[in-house]
């Protein structure tokens, strides 16, 4: 018989949820957000954007497919997942599948989880608690175990998260196969970001997200996604507030699209409780077109302080929030969802088509 240890979600209102344990069984605090995907918890556990967040499912069964094997290509890209951990800092579900069935599962999700030292937490009223976070919006909260006092509350966007999980070094893949250079800026890249570059025959630069790349030869640059307060990466902005005096093609992805949008002079606000789907609808502004996105963003762009040289791309058609913005006159456009997706639909990746045409 399964046996489970006891284990409590505390959030700063002070709302209890109680549950069981079956992942890692140590406290852990975050900031908690829900994402209501049904499928893809390996991609969006290793998706890099997560650090420092409680991730809440709001699918009522998790785990029933197991977890793929974590192997790795000779470029040390991720084969299936999205990065080379985990990086959401728990896991919070309804019901947990004990028992999984995939053609490609190589282990449980309980059992990836102790291994990375993720805590998992099962049995709690998901639909409550996303009910609570959609009325006062994403919160402080904490895992416990026994003491409530055994960690206290934090605020990870207090925090310059985008500095904790970007390279530290600049990697090349692709080195001689790719006719364009495109310069990375690991914001906290997801391999597919990656993975759809090379297949383009792109050769791609990964820098650090503050490096400053302005004097290195390239043919363009994309800003990658990332996690926590964009306010906290000006180093970043500047770098690509020095690219915008030139002509070379930059395409932004998720905090790409807040860090390329504050460079040309915008602001950035945080959202309620965010976009973490996926099936966020947008429409490309200016036309009928409407895509179904996968997004995973606490912030957005004010699209009412773009700059006269800029206007918005797409429109999240949900809330009329930005989702992208372009350049009028110069090769310059970015993303709020992932065209990349991974998990989630791929209904835009010519995004990264329209890109790699730019560089010719």
């Amino acid at each position: 018989m399964q046996t489970d240890r006891t284990a409590t979600l505390i959030l700063d209102d002070g709302s209890l949820f109680h549950g069981l344990s079956f992942g890692y069984e140590k406290p852990v605090a975050g900031e908690v957000v829900f994402n209501t995907a049904m499928t893809g918890y390996p991609e969006s556990l290793t998706d890099p954007s997560y650090a420092g967040q409680l991730m809440v499912l709001t699918y009522p069964l998790v785990g029933n497919y197991g977890v793929p094997p974590e192997t790795f290509g000779a470029d040390g890209i991720s084969t299936y997942m999205e990065s080379d951990r985990i990086y959401a800092d728990a896991i919070i579900i309804s019901d947990y599948s004990h028992e999984y069935s995939h053609w490609n599962a190589a282990k449980s999700l309980g059992d990836w989880l102790k291994a990375e030292k993720i805590p998992g937490i099962y049995g709690i009223d998901t639909r409550s608690l996303t009910k609570l976070l959609r009325e006062k919006g994403s919160m402080k909260g904490k895992i416990i175990l026994d003491d409530p006092d055994e960690v206290a509350f934090c605020d990870p966007n207090a925090i310059n998260q985008v500095a904790q999980v970007s390279t530290k070094e600049i990697i090349t893949y692709g080195e001689g196969e790719g006719k364009k250079r495109v310069v990375l800026v690991d914001c906290g890249v997801k391999h597919n970001i990656i993975r759809c570059l090379l297949k383009r025959n792109v050769t791609v630069i990964r820098v650090p997200w503050n490096y400053d790349f302005n004097g290195m030869e390239y043919d363009g640059i994309l800003i990658s996604n990332g996690p926590g307060d964009p306010d906290t990466c000006d180093e970043a902005v500047q770098n690509i507030r020095k690219a915008l005096d030139g002509d070379k093609p930059i395409c932004g992805i998720c905090m790409g699209n807040q860090l390329l949008a504050k460079a040309g002079g915008a602001s950035i606000y945080k959202l309620k409780y965010g976009h973490r789907s996926h099936n966020q609808p947008v429409r490309m502004a200016g036309t009928e077109r409407c895509f179904i996105t996968s997004q995973n963003h606490g912030y957005a762009v004010d699209g009412n302080t773009l700059g006269a040289d800029w206007e918005p791309l797409f429109i999240n058609m949900n809330d009329g929030t930005n989702e992208g913005i372009k350049h009028k006159t110069k090769p310059f456009f970015s993303s709020q969802f992932h065209p990349e997706a991974s998990s989630g639909p791929t209904d835009t990746e010519f995004l990264f088509d329209r890109f790699v045409e730019l560089l010719s």
